[in-house]
């Protein structure tokens, strides 16, 4: 039991950081047939993330939303809104920038890939994106996992809560105080289940790893290693420009202190490549880490979780100045105009899972006059999902580093951070 006891103390961090090494390296040795067996762990450890985002998203943000004083949700809202879609411009607009120094240094070939349909879904109008966020069918929302109707029916009935115990009436304030309870320990249950399945993780973790480095090796990169390089320059140029000055101006505190209380998430988004199934790390890591209140974290996160994707946003720019160079065709002042609307705009109805920026870059391609219809597009687009594994780690990876940050940003503008608590304050 000393040995067990042991094994529980040691941070989660570190151990899902071997298994991460560990995977990689055995992947690389024993390659794919032996990878594909062990390979349903991870696909375990993606099932337990993925079961308990309904309920963290449904529970947590009623708690939050009924946590807040109505007349302060109203101003929380609006501060994290604001955050969210100007950090989504800016990484398009780094993205179009990393576009211009990169993508030029790539032969104008098409290489690879025979053309094959590929279903193409058309740009969603800010009606159908606004009416979408409406649930006709809660129950049925939270069957289906669609999140944002989720988030949309937990923000209401957690406003309604928060009007009950605000109330004249005894009897309506009892109904609220109990109604309110139920979903608190509702929300400490599943709080207890995370930490079980974070004692999973490093299992999956080396699973899922392994298997990625089995399947495609050390050419994985291969001919479109610029487009991972562009990439991945532009999504560190986010962290430690962007978001390391809104830290600094608006948290007063350096984007060095804040990785160190974030880096559990974004290890963790970085190998589930899912911003839904990362959400109770991160939230974990907002509460024990940073010492946020959960009346602020509980609402911030699930939402960053489903609209907030800056990495995503940046991929769309990169990957359609790829594909418009593959086939001769310059991008324009109007068409990257029109890259960094429909980007920011496909964010907030794209679901936080695996392979959601596939569907995005379709979208976007489809608005700049790219439509997959067409062979040469769709043989450009094969080879952008080819290498999306890659591309999709670094952007999660982001996209969960953005929520955790405007977070930060919103619990230090409304003094909702407990500096005592927060394990970063203390070092």
């Amino acid at each position: 039991m000393g040995a067990f006891r042991k094994y529980l103390e040691f941070p989660v961090i570190y151990k899902v950081l071997i298994g991460f090494v560990l995977g990689a390296i055995v992947g690389l040795i024993v390659g794919p047939q032996v990878m594909s067996a062990i390979k349903p762990l991870g696909d375990l450890l993606i099932r337990l993330l993925k079961m308990i985002v309904a309920p963290i998203v449904l529970f947590s943000l009623v708690v939050g939303a009924a946590s807040i004083k109505p007349s302060r949700l109203g101003r929380v809202g609006v501060e994290i809104m604001i955050y969210y879609l100007l950090t989504s411009a800016c990484a398009v607009a780094i993205g179009l920038a990393m576009a211009r120094i990169f993508i030029p240094l790539i032969p104008m070939t098409l290489a690879g890939g025979a053309h094959k349909t590929i279903p193409v879904k058309a740009p969603p109008s800010p009606v159908q994106i606004l009416l979408n966020i409406v649930p006709t069918n809660p129950f049925a929302a939270l069957v289906e996992g669609k999140v944002l109707q989720i988030i949309f029916f937990a923000i209401i009935l957690g406003i309604a809560i928060a009007f009950l115990m605000e109330s004249k009436s005894e009897r309506l304030r009892e109904i609220g105080s109990t109604v309110y309870k139920v979903f608190d320990g509702l929300a400490e249950c599943i709080y207890k289940i995370v930490r079980g399945i974070l004692e999973y993780m490093p299992y999956g973790v080396f699973a899922l790893i392994g298997y990625v480095t089995a399947t495609y090796g050390p050419k994985i990169l291969g001919p479109l290693a610029i487009v991972v390089v562009a990439l991945y320059v532009g999504l560190f140029t986010h962290i430690f420009g962007v978001y390391g000055t809104i830290l600094a101006i608006g948290a007063r505190t350096s984007i060095f202190r804040f990785l160190r209380g974030a880096k559990e998430p974004m290890l963790t988004a970085f190998v589930t490549r899912s911003s839904s199934a990362t959400l109770p790390v991160t939230m974990n890591a907002a509460d024990k880490n940073f010492g946020i209140s959960r009346g602020i974290y509980a609402f911030t996160l699930p939402l960053g979780a489903t609209i907030n994707m800056d990495g995503t946003a940046m991929y769309q720019a990169i990957a359609t100045a790829f594909i418009a160079h593959m086939l001769g065709i310059p991008l324009t002042i109007d068409k990257q105009l029109m890259i960094i609307l429909t980007a920011v705009l496909a964010s907030i109805g794209t679901a936080g899972v695996p392979g959601a920026g596939l569907i995005m870059l379709a979208m976007v391609l489809q608005a700049v006059g790219l439509p997959l219809t067409n062979p040469q597009v769709a043989m450009a687009y094969a080879m952008i999902a080819g290498i999306d594994v890659i591309l999709d780690m670094g952007r999660t990876m982001v996209n969960v580093t953005g929520d955790l940050v405007g977070t930060l940003l919103v619990a230090k503008i409304e003094k909702s951070i407990d500096y005592d608590r927060g394990e970063v304050w203390k070092k």
